[in-house]
């Protein structure tokens, strides 16, 4: 993949790697048969749950969802709990087939990077990734210059990523060390590269809706473009421009 400066959008920019695992390469993903069973099970328990408050409602005078609770009831035994069971177990199975297919995969190498998501895959050459850093729940990419180069959720094992990125070479940290650098996103606030402005006033009211996940993501890019990294913490956007010195988070939520 050639060189690109934003950050990665796996969901939009990726693309298919080409060709097998590297020799003595890495490869941590989450367990797609752990995941999904483990969502099957919990599905089904949760079925059997249903039944039993089903059961419980239907003594109570004033009980909420009445109706429904009187005709789940009204079934006989034993195909009332096989079929609330049933139905759990199935849903948790769809809901096991989106976690996998919406987890986060890494491949990594003495020569790259490969961080999977859903049907696409992005690659970074070793030459361009500078810090591999844990910022809370999400694993980020760093250049040499400072800046992002890629941003994912991760529910993969700190440790054994970790392990591995350091085992090739990489240099890890367990938190950014630019975390200082970032200041608080106001409208109209000093500093910003042209334009960077109105693209955080973008990205702000697609974090308000319930889909603007992707147009924050993309807004994320163009940001990026410009010289900008940003960083989200608790419903704030907050900014820093690499190789410029920014004031510190004197603002921050405790």
């Amino acid at each position: 993949m050639g060189d690109m400066r934003g950050t990665g959008d796996l969901s939009k920019r990726g693309r298919p790697v080409v060709g097998g695992p590297e020799r003595g390469a890495t490869v941590i993903a989450e367990s797609a048969w752990v995941l999904t069973l483990f969502c099957l099970a919990c599905g089904a328990v949760v079925g059997g749950v249903v039944t039993l408050l089903a059961e419980w409602v239907v003594r109570l005078s004033w009980g909420p969802l009445q109706g429904p609770a009187r005709l789940l009831t009204s079934v006989p035994e034993p195909w009332q709990s096989v079929g609330c069971v049933g139905v759990g177990a199935v849903l948790g199975l769809v809901v096991g087939f989106v976690a996998v297919h919406e987890s986060l995969s890494v491949r990594v190498s003495a020569d790259r990077v490969v961080l999977g998501i859903r049907d696409a895959s992005e690659e970074f050459g070793r030459d361009r990734v500078g810090l591999v850093v844990r910022d809370g729940k999400q694993l980020v990419l760093l250049g040499p210059d400072g800046m992002e180069i890629a941003r994912e959720e991760c529910g993969l094992p700190w440790a054994r990523l970790a392990e591995a990125f350091t085992a090739h070479g990489y240099r890890w940290a367990d938190e950014d060390p630019h975390l200082e650098e970032f200041r608080r996103w106001v409208p109209g606030m000093p500093g910003l590269p042209d334009g960077a402005d109105a693209l955080l006033r973008a990205r702000a009211a697609a974090r308000e809706k319930d889909a603007g996940a992707d147009d924050a993501r993309e807004l994320r890019g163009e940001l990026s473009r410009l010289g900008v990294v940003v960083r989200d913490e608790k419903g704030r956007q907050y900014w820093r421009t690499p190789g410029q010195s920014s004031q510190g988070l004197g603002d921050r939520a405790s």
